[in-house]
């Protein structure tokens, strides 16, 4: 199986219907936070943003919900198979972005589009970026057509614009109001070591070997550099996904792991696992979603759900400083996290299955 292939597994299980259980949360953790449930009894929770005291979350058949902790009412929905990435701008418009992770890599009907959701009527489609995507190729590409879309993250700008992740074009993407599109990033592969118990197809442990970026995720930090998210291709390897720090405005910048410091496109953190989402904090933090710590190919071999949710504190010199780990041992499978204007963090998950939005008490 290719590495487009491979990266688009957590749509494509979903899309083709396959049922997965979250195991059960360890015990124990990190007594210094909790969770409690804002939103519960939903099937594959993932994406989460806010508005003033609402809480807007996606589930799996493409809905989009607020609450506001008193009643709850439907936003919109776009095609679903596998929750939508979201985010609300400061006018309180909603957007979803789904996904192109069918099967055999293909983009099923509605997928890999940004809509704006518009309550009580159809959703506005914005931009196509499968269709952006055939005509703006990966130059970095190491497997599957280079002109494959899996979009996966999003973020609303205050201009109006809105940024796009996208997981198998490896790069980040601006786009207008009016459809107009353009290629802020390109994140480059990054050499990595094979790790053990992968099985007997894969190469010894210790192999080196170039795995693509994978940009799952994009956020907007207090600062208001654009910062994206890696998952990492195969191999997976836990502890080499990292997170970039952009120039606003940037068009057709680098991000280079074997110079990380160059340009327009700059290293912030290295050494996380299995990134999907991120969120922007107040005083320049960052909240770090890791799907599975053990990393997402560990998962999908039968490995560990559980799951990591991180707050990234600034350092000196435009990089990152310390990371506290959340909730530890308590998350399956998260998929998003977001801020609210008073500093208020929520997560949802599992991505599969029966979930929850909560709060987190840190």
């Amino acid at each position: 199986m290719g590495v487009r292939a491979r990266i688009a597994a957590l749509a494509a299980l979903a899309l083709a219907g396959s049922v997965l259980v979250a195991g059960q949360a360890e015990a124990g953790g990190n007594h210094s936070s909790s969770l409690k449930p804002v939103a519960t009894g939903l099937d594959g929770p993932r994406g989460v943003s806010t508005y003033k005291d609402l809480v807007i979350y996606s589930v799996t058949d493409g809905s989009v919900y607020a609450t506001n902790g008193k009643k709850t009412w439907k936003l919109g929905q776009v095609p679903g198979g596998f929750a939508p990435a979201i985010d609300t701008d400061r006018w309180g418009r909603t957007y979803a972005l789904t996904g192109g992770g069918g099967p055999e890599g293909a983009i099923p009907p509605g997928g890999a589009t940004l809509y704006r959701l518009r309550p009580g009527k159809s959703p506005v489609v914005v931009a196509d970026i499968g269709k952006y995507q055939m005509h703006d190729p990966d130059p970095y590409n190491l497997a599957d057509p280079p002109t494959e879309s899996n979009p996966f993250g999003v973020a609303a700008l205050r201009d109006g614009t809105v940024l796009v992740a996208d997981a198998a074009g490896n790069d980040l993407l601006r786009v207008w109001p009016n459809g107009h599109i353009k290629t802020v990033a390109r994140l480059k592969p990054r050499v990595v070591k094979t790790p053990a118990g992968l099985g007997p197809d894969a190469p010894p442990a210790g192999t080196l070997l170039p795995a693509e970026a994978v940009a799952t995720s994009v956020t907007v930090g207090s600062d208001g550099y654009w910062y994206v998210g890696e998952l990492r291709g195969f191999p997976a390897t836990p502890g080499t996904s990292e997170i970039w720090r952009i120039k606003p405005g940037s068009v057709g910048a680098v991000c280079d792991p074997a110079k990380p410091n160059k340009g327009n496109c700059k290293r912030y953190a290295d050494g996380y696992t299995s990134i999907v989402d991120l969120a922007g904090g107040p005083h320049g933090t960052l909240a770090v979603v890791q799907l599975a710590r053990e990393s997402w190919l560990k998962f999908e071999m039968g490995g560990s759900t559980i799951g990591s949710l991180y707050l990234q504190y600034p350092g000196k010199g435009h990089r990152a400083g310390f990371k506290r780990e959340l909730v530890r041992g308590q998350l399956n499978l998260p998929g998003g996290t977001a801020f609210n204007r008073w500093g208020g963090l929520y997560v949802a998950g599992p991505v599969f299955g029966p979930g929850a939005v909560y709060r987190v008490k840190y």
